[in-house]
């Protein structure tokens, strides 16, 4: 099967406008190769997605591909993570209460007013977390019950970096 999978409403318009096929992740048995941008990515090319959104997608699209290459421009490459506000996919009834565990957290959540998620989800934008152990935070952040996903990626890092400087392109590979 040739053609892409899509991580969002908006990725399938762009794909049927510029005719590329879209295939159903569920119609592959897994994919080479996941090609998206990032909000942050630091230095173990861990990120911050969710910006647009569809991190709850491209999570699964993430993990079930050999090899994620993101593309940023520097200003996204970051020593730490936790500028760009940490988005939180949660279920609407649940948003109240989620919202309470993240400020016991030392978040301090805010809906993203008018914003509804692909899924039917909103999303708490969350500034002021403590990002210092991403992997950690990713899964307690997934263990409060009301979440559907959140924005950290740390379990499903990039693979490959091609970072866009002011004086050409980098390739950065953790380790390499």
């Amino acid at each position: 099967i040739k053609g892409a999978v899509s991580t969002s409403v908006k990725s399938s318009e762009l794909l049927a406008k510029y005719g590329i096929p879209e295939v159903s992740l569920s119609d592959v048995s897994g994919l080479a190769v996941y090609v998206d941008g990032a909000d942050e990515v630091n230095r173990m090319l861990q990120m911050i997605k969710g910006g647009g959104g569809a991190h709850l997608n491209e999570k699964i699209v993430a993990s079930a591909s050999d090899k994620f290459v993101c593309i940023a421009d520097e200003s996204k490459y970051v020593s730490r993570l936790g500028k760009f506000p940490l988005p939180v996919e949660v279920i609407p009834a649940a948003r109240s209460l989620v919202a309470r565990q993240l400020l016991k957290l030392g978040g301090e959540p805010q809906l993203r007013v008018g914003f509804i998620t692909d899924s039917g989800n909103e999303i708490l934008d969350v500034a002021d977390m403590d990002l210092s152990r991403p992997l950690t935070l990713e899964d307690e952040l997934n263990k409060i019950t009301g979440v559907v996903e959140n924005g950290l990626f740390a379990r499903e890092a990039a693979d490959v970096l091609i970072l866009a400087r002011a004086g050409g392109v980098e390739v950065i590979k953790v380790g390499g």
